[in-house]
This record gives C-alpha cells, structure tokens and sequence, in this order.
C-alpha cells in the first residue's frame, strides 16, 4: 500500500522545513517549535513508531488504526484524539471519509482513511497566518476543524440539488423505478451527511467549553464560527430530509388515491354490467312460468328495463364521481 506522509517542522522566523517522522522527538522538546504530521493510510507499524515520538497513548493510536469509527473527542494526558468524518464533492460525486488527529502542546497529527480530504489547504494557512496568530496546535486544529466543516456544505448542495429535480417528477405520473432509487440515494446520502456533521457540534463545543490551552482567546471566535457553520448545515441537513420523508410520503399517497379511483370506476362499471348479468340470467332458466314469458312484448320490455336500470345507475355513479 502506497503510504503518504508530510512531517513539517515550523520554526518562529524560518520557513517550514520538512523533517524524517522518526526525528520527531528531537524537535518536539523544543516548545517554540510546531509539528504538522499528515499521514494518508496508515498501517500499524508507522503509527506505532508515530507513538513512539509523540508520546501517545496506546488505546489512542488504536482508535486511529480502525475505520469506522463514531465522530468524538477524548483526552489523554498530555494530548487529544479526535475523530471525524469528512465528505467532499468530486466531478459531481460525493465521497465520505474518515480522520483522526492527535493534538498536543506543540503538535498536530492527521491520519486519513479512505478518500478523505486533502490538508494541503492548512498546510498554506499555516505559513500565511494573520492577526499575530502563530503557527501552532490551536490555529492548525482550527484549520482542519474548519476545512472539514466547509466541505460539507458544497455536498450538501449538490444533494439538495438532485432532490429538486426529484420533487418535481414526483408531482407526475412520470416517476419510475429509477427515479425511486434516486431518491432514496438522496435520503442515504443526507443521513451519512448528518451522521459527519451534527457530532462536529459537539466536538467544537466541548473543545470551547474544556480546552482552553488550544482555543485561546484570540481564537475563540474562530471556533465559534465552525461551530455556528456545522450547526447551520446540520439544520439544513435536517429540513432537507423532512423534505424528502414528506415528497416520499406524498407519493405513496398519490398512488394510493390514483389506486382507489381505478378501483371505484371498476367497481362502477362492474355494477352496471350486473344487471343485464343478473336479469338475463334468470331468463336463461328453463322454467315455464316466468314473467313475460309468453307475451310478445316480453322481451323488448325485458331489454328497455335493463337499459333503464343501467342508464340509472351510471348516472348515479357518474354524479358521485365513482365513473
């Protein structure tokens, strides 16, 4: 498996230079340093010597060794795993991720599973930071914070999207198995969207709330706006899928009504024919005594009668809507 892995060093006053992942020890004494480490598919024994050189703990490196995990944060000692779940929209289709990091003092560590995103952009930012912040722990677990968040919201809309165009065939008879199949991609795709997006809210939160040594006062407000963008995209996650249960619901209601109106119009026409059934049944008998049997108006009267009974009873039906 192809291993991708960044391990840059920035330094106050020098540009960022990149160092060996097993050199990490040697540089991270120094507090005035600062360690971005990106790793694309992560196997155990990288992670293990990953462990070795940052000091993490042991249960922490085996969360960021398994998929699938569920979005959180934990503490442990001197450092924080977080989890998260990434989606990015390419070439029109969306993909969803999976990343963990370890935040120390003077560290941040990404492990990507899947086809998570590229950290490129933080890696930037970090060098060109502005308002006398400083490359370091808080500003980069911003950085990753808000760049996850901020992908969430062209997925979104590219969902929303497909729905509207679902919604409006859902309004005809022209809906078929496919156009079905789509809409409930739509709805499994907004549930793994929610499922990334909503547990962000807490995580920033209890990031605010609990860990004042990475969201300092100068960033403060930065977090607060991941926050307010994770909370705002999962609202519309939300109303979106409120959407799709209620066009999903009408749907099934329009087959229904269109159902029970060919239902009553079989019903109506069934009715009608009964008589004749009925009348004309009788006479095939072979009984000598029956009405009219023997009179040469009998059977013209016979006819007229059904005729009259049926005209009747379609204009009943007709007026009440079952014809």
């Amino acid at each position: 498996m192809n291993i991708k892995t960044n391990c840059l060093l920035y330094r106050p006053g020098k540009k960022p230079e990149e160092i060996p992942l097993d050199q990490i020890s040697e540089y991270i004494r120094d507090t005035g340093n600062f360690i971005w480490i990106d790793i694309a598919d992560a196997q155990q024994p990288l992670l293990a010597k990953l462990g070795e050189e940052l000091g993490l703990h042991e249960l922490a490196i085996e969360d960021a060794l398994t998929t699938h995990q569920r979005p959180k944060l934990e503490e442990y000692g001197g450092h924080l795993f977080i989890s998260a779940k990434t989606a990015q929209l390419l070439e029109n289709h969306i993909f969803f991720g999976e990343v963990h990091f370890f935040a120390g003092a003077n560290f941040v560590a990404s492990v990507r599973h899947g086809p998570s995103l590229s950290f490129a952009r933080v890696r930037e930012r970090l060098v060109s930071v502005k308002n006398g912040v400083k490359p370091g722990s808080p500003f980069a677990l911003y950085l990753v914070l808000d760049l996850i968040v901020d992908h969430y919201r062209p997925v979104l809309e590219s969902i929303h999207e497909r729905f509207r165009a679902l919604e409006s065939v859902l309004l005809t008879d022209a809906l078929d198995r496919d156009d079905l199949e789509k809409l409930y991609n739509v709805k499994r795709e907004l549930n793994s969207l929610r499922d990334a997006a909503e547990p962000m809210q807490d995580i920033v939160q209890d990031l605010i709330r609990l860990h004042p040594e990475f969201v300092t006062r100068e960033l403060k407000a930065y977090y607060r706006d991941v926050h307010d963008h994770a909370m705002r995209v999962t609202d519309s996650i939300d109303t979106l899928r409120t959407n799709a249960s209620d066009a999903m619901q009408f749907h099934h209601a329009s087959l229904t009504i269109r159902q029970n109106e060919s239902v009553q119009k079989l019903a109506g026409w069934g009715a009608i024919l009964a008589v004749p059934t009925v009348i004309f049944s009788l006479y095939g008998m072979n009984f000598d005594w029956m009405p009219e049997l023997h009179q040469s108006w009998g059977y013209p009267a016979v006819l007229a009668a059904s005729a009259a009974i049926m005209v009747w009873l379609y204009m009943r039906l007709r007026k009440r809507g079952w014809i």
